[in-house]
């Protein structure tokens, strides 16, 4: 079955570049040995630079499943995720990644997600946009609100 979702993953992506949707990546979130969404790269389309085929076949799986907790799934993507969009598979809780073009592929035509990666290595100061942190005692009483909250969702 593995090989049937990748594939799926594939086509999807294949699919968007014919259709001029957006770029060559697509996802597919199984459970269950099912299909339960799927996911292109729709970022030039809908002019939303998140809109990545994992985040957005995330999102419709939360939709579908009612939850903001996909353990007991699994994502296909037809190349390996950007750092973007490995968190969101971390956040989504999801169990088993496949992928099949690696990251080096994806750069190779002009899809550099490597800049990102050595990035998030980088100390703060050394990024290329500057990050600066002010308002730090200001912004606790929201994490003590959350603290105190009895109605608070733990995610």
């Amino acid at each position: 079955m593995k090989k049937t979702f990748m594939k799926r993953a594939i086509e999807l992506a294949l699919n968007n570049v014919t259709s001029h949707a957006g770029g060559p990546f697509g996802a597919v979130i199984v459970k269950d040995e099912n299909i339960i969404s799927e996911g292109t790269n729709l970022v030039t389309s809908s002019c939303d630079p998140t809109a990545h085929a994992e985040i957005l076949a995330i999102r419709k799986a939360c939709q579908k499943l009612n939850t903001f907790n996909l353990s007991g799934c699994d994502i296909y993507t037809s190349c390996e995720p950007c750092p973007m969009c490995l968190a969101g598979i971390y956040w989504a809780r999801l169990e088993r990644l496949f992928y099949a073009g690696s990251r080096n592929d994806a750069a190779q035509n002009g899809f550099d997600d490597d800049f990102f990666y050595k990035e998030l290595n980088k100390p703060q100061a050394q990024r290329h946009i500057p990050i600066e942190q002010f308002m730090r005692n200001e912004a606790q009483s929201a994490f003590e609100a959350w603290r105190n909250s009895d109605k608070k969702i733990a995610y």
